[in-house]
């Protein structure tokens, strides 16, 4: 941090500690849902120098990240932080998002198309989140010049 604070432990925080990052329980509907609709993939393969979606459909250069909302700042879920590391959470999720801007900027740059879908989203409707993906995937089809995903001809 760039502010020299100190995290402070504190009991309403300790849950967060053992959260998974990878394979969560949305990443997981999600992948389970776009292969129930025919579309194959790849699990956390780098796209570019330190770019790793949480899944990649190599074969139409798309990118997937599913997003936490607590973790990312969900604009319908965010929270409101309270207590001695208030200003810290705060800046962790700035940098976060600061994270998911330019990991977005730099698989466009490498040819990716990127699809970035909320929990929330996933939790509320897996199919309409897969369908998503599916519809990148079909327009990243018929773009024959390969210019809007830099997918395969």
């Amino acid at each position: 941090m760039a502010t020299g604070e100190q995290w402070v432990s504190t009991e309403v925080g300790q849950h967060l500690r053992s959260r998974r990052t990878k394979d969560t329980k949305p990443e997981v509907q999600l992948r389970s849902a776009v292969h129930a609709a025919g579309l194959r993939f790849r699990k956390h393969q780098s796209v570019a120098p330190r770019c790793t979606p949480d899944f990649v459909l190599r074969r139409w250069h798309i990118a997937v990240f599913v997003d936490g909302c607590f973790w990312h700042g969900c604009p319908d879920h965010s929270p409101r932080f309270r207590g001695p590391n208030a200003h810290l959470w705060e800046e962790k999720l700035a940098a976060n998002r600061a994270r998911d801007a330019r990991n977005t900027a730099t698989a466009l740059e490498a040819g990716w198309r990127v699809v970035r879908v909320w929990e929330c989203e996933v939790r509320r409707d897996v199919a309409a989140a897969a369908q998503v993906i599916r519809r990148a995937a079909v327009e990243t089809r018929s773009d024959s010049d390969g210019v809007a995903g830099g997918g395969a001809p």
